[in-house]
């Protein structure tokens, strides 16, 4: 066989791996990598910082199910990207970063723009590799792409010295990727299932509880129609929302510490908590003592880690969740006794408490006349994209707003930073997904302090035709700590206002964009309408009263049902 440079190595085979688009950064490590990208029909998305490339190919992941590959080069090119590893590795989130590094020889002597990024980015990644062989180079490749979307998926990263990829090599043959140390398991145990079910089949006020897992699984078929068989109210994670449809009777949207009153107390009285694809996320939980007290705890895992780890559960499956409740709904299919009907009469009381629940303290807000409630904004972008939209967010007020108030009736619709709830993940990551999904509607909705971290990006979003749409809720506060502060310190309001903010309007003109404003309550609707008409780059800019708070809300070291609702 004829020998190819390790570059054009690495083109071939991410083309054989499915790659399309991929995002990044150019630098002298990898320019190899870039030339050799020119004459290829992958499309190389530039940003204007690398943090940006790798959050945009974790938006893309999560709006396709695909993986996602960002590419930067050594130094702080790599290092620049290491809190939006973070942020995909803490929500699971399948993504290959390949990263230059200085020649082999060059390594451990403070090489110009040379830093461990193996070393640095261990903590935060499923696996990682410096390849030292040139022989290694597609093999780890094929082996990344792999590990990263198989079993729990997660960003994998791939360090590439500048003289392996100048290399010249011989293109090996591609062959399936076999792991001795590695065999997620998929399937669940027959007996297990059988338990589970006949836990459900004897619970009188049993909840659904799910996580992302379903969305990454593409299980949201099959649990729903587990939820509807059994006539089984659902409650969603932040990861979770759109894995159930949100407008359905049986949803009661987000639990945990900005969850609904309905769904924190149907957690807390339940008999029968059934948790799939979710971690019992502290954020979810609340005092650990106090979690589901009366509860048999059925957790449904592909992660054997995660089983038992903050909440000790009574029936673990270790599976994938859509091979799981698909073996769930065929358990009920075939056993005889199944009354589907009689199921439903039996959850009927347990259905009249969870709506006495909701009506005694359903999501709402004050309507202040003229004042614009940011709550009333995601109302009426939820309103007039008929809940169609592909939602990203940045992180703190505007996340939870967007998470209470936008009906995600869609998996991967919603897409955020939940574990690491990283500010400025909102902007590049909807550009990801606008490429990715170019006729869906992308609206990022922002905070005034958060869009400011990776503002930048809007030049991406100009250049590569990413015409995204930000609502900024625009407070001229840092909101949620400023909430807290409020709250808990007395409103010493310390390093929370924010008393230098751009004008968004001129802002977005700068960048060749179009700049809206919304001062007034009845200024909303025509905005979001324009917005959406409108083929560009549009920021919103809806000036939101000011000290408006996220409620209800679990104070830290709270029980759950301990929720301040005003």
């Amino acid at each position: 066989m004829s020998k190819m440079t390790g570059a054009q190595a690495i083109v071939k085979c991410l083309k054989e791996e499915g790659v399309d688009l991929m995002f990044g950064f150019p630098g002298g490590a990898v320019i190899d990598l870039y030339d050799e990208l020119l004459d290829s029909d992958i499309k190389h998305i530039l940003v204007r910082h690398e943090q940006g490339a790798v959050h945009a190919a974790d938006g893309y992941a999560r709006a396709t199910g695909k993986v996602g590959v960002a590419l930067l080069t050594s130094g702080p090119g790599a290092t620049n990207g290491v809190t939006a590893i973070a942020t995909a590795y803490m929500d699971s989130i399948p993504i290959v970063v390949l990263t230059g590094q200085v020649p082999r020889a060059l390594i451990g002597n403070d090489a110009f723009q040379e830093v461990d990024i193996v070393g640095i980015t261990r903590p935060c990644t499923k696996h990682n590799y410096l390849v030292n062989d040139p022989k290694d180079l597609i093999p780890t490749i094929r082996e990344a792409f792999y590990l990263a979307s198989s079993g729990r998926p997660g960003p994998v990263l791939i360090d590439l010295p500048k003289d392996v990829v100048a290399s010249m090599i011989t293109y090996p043959e591609k062959k399936p990727v076999k792991m001795q140390t590695y065999q997620p398991n998929v399937d669940p145990h027959p007996g297990q299932v059988e338990k589970a079910c006949k836990a459900m089949l004897k619970a009188k006020r049993p909840i659904l509880y799910i996580g992302g897992g379903v969305i990454l699984s593409n299980a949201n078929n099959e649990l729903t129609e587990l939820a509807r068989k059994l006539t089984i109210p659902v409650t969603m994670t932040l990861m979770g929302l759109g894995g159930f449809p949100g407008t359905d009777p049986l949803s009661l949207g987000m639990l945990g510490m900005h969850g609904s009153y309905a769904a924190n107390m149907s957690v807390a009285k339940s008999d029968l908590l059934i948790a799939v694809g979710a971690r019992f996320d502290d954020r979810v939980t609340g005092r650990l003592d106090a979690f589901a007290p009366h509860a048999k705890i059925i957790h449904i895992d592909i992660d054997p880690t995660s089983i038992s780890k903050n909440v000790v559960v009574d029936i673990p499956i270790v599976a994938d969740c859509k091979h799981a409740l698909r073996a769930m709904n065929s358990w009920f299919d075939d056993y005889p006794e199944f009354d589907g009907k009689a199921m439903s009469e039996k959850h009927q009381p347990w259905l009249e408490q969870i709506a006495e629940w909701n009506n005694k303290h359903p999501l709402s807000y004050v309507d202040e006349g003229d004042i614009i409630k940011p709550q009333f904004v995601v109302e009426k972008i939820n309103e007039l994209t008929g809940g169609d939209a592909i939602i990203t967010t940045e992180v703190g007020q505007n996340q939870m707003w967007a998470a209470q108030f936008y009906k995600f009736n869609k998996p991967r619709h919603l897409l955020t930073s939940g574990g690491l709830g990283t500010m400025g993940y909102g902007l590049p990551a909807a550009i990801g997904a606008k490429l990715a999904m170019p006729d869906a509607t992308v609206i990022d909705i922002a905070g005034d302090g958060s869009i400011q971290m990776n503002i930048q990006e809007l030049a991406t979003a100009k250049q590569w035709g990413a015409p995204v749409k930000i609502a900024i809720l625009n407070n001229n506060y840092l909101g949620m700590v400023r909430q807290w502060q409020e709250l808990f310190y007395n409103r010493r309001y310390s390093a929370t206002p924010m008393e230098v903010t751009p004008d968004f309007v001129d802002l977005a003109k700068a960048y060749g964009a179009v700049g809206l404003r919304a001062t007034t309550k009845d200024e909303v609707e025509p905005v979001i309408k324009e917005a959406l008409a409108t083929d560009n780059v549009v920021i919103m800019d809806f000036h939101i009263n000011r000290e408006e708070g996220v409620f209800p809300m679990v104070p830290a070291g709270k029980a759950t049902t301990e929720m301040l609702l005003v």
